[in-house]
């Protein structure tokens, strides 16, 4: 509702229309669908929101979240991707007939007739360095530059340590 009060489904439409790409992942898979139904009131009270509207589809949240740590690929290029599922709903419609990733044998995700639109449920969608090339590339840069996510997380959790290390009293210090 907040995007549509401030006029994003139009932006959206002009950003594509001038040949730009959207990408959904998870809740954002979600609204780029035609409705978001909540028959539960997980998200609060009882409703049936109307989404973006750009892929046909429709989700109904449900109470039971799904919590996956997966590995699959990219239909498009059979590009490597990781990471995890978590969300609490189900997904329909005739988008999905365009997956967008297969996930241990199961397709997930959905990707417009035009290819400009794509979403799907996985988290981490661009920590495998493949996938994060494959997926700006898509998105219009000609020669994205590869990064080791994974390398870079490992730096700043060693650089973080070294940071309370030094900066803590271990004599005085109270660990529980």
């Amino acid at each position: 509702q907040w995007l549509q009060h401030h006029n994003w489904t139009a932006a959206i439409q002009k950003h594509l229309r001038y040949g730009g790409k959207v990408l959904g992942i998870c809740g954002g898979y979600q609204m780029l669908g035609m409705t978001i139904s909540d028959p539960d009131g997980i998200e609060g009270r009882s409703a049936c929101s109307k989404a973006l509207g750009f892929l046909e589809m429709k989700t109904t949240l449900k109470p039971h979240k799904q919590l996956h740590r997966v590995t699959g690929y990219l239909i498009r290029d059979n590009t490597s991707v990781s990471g995890y599922e978590i969300h609490a709903g189900i997904t329909e419609g005739r988008a999905l007939k365009r997956p967008m990733i297969r996930l241990e044998g199961k397709e997930d995700g959905a990707v417009s007739e035009d290819e400009q639109i794509m979403g799907c449920y996985l988290h981490g969608l661009f920590e495998e360095a493949g996938a994060c090339v494959a997926l700006l590339k898509w998105a219009g840069l000609d020669d994205p530059e590869t990064v080791d996510y994974r390398g870079l997380r490992e730096r700043e959790i060693d650089r973080l340590a070294d940071a309370v290390n030094d900066s803590l009293d271990s004599d005085t210090a109270v660990f529980l």
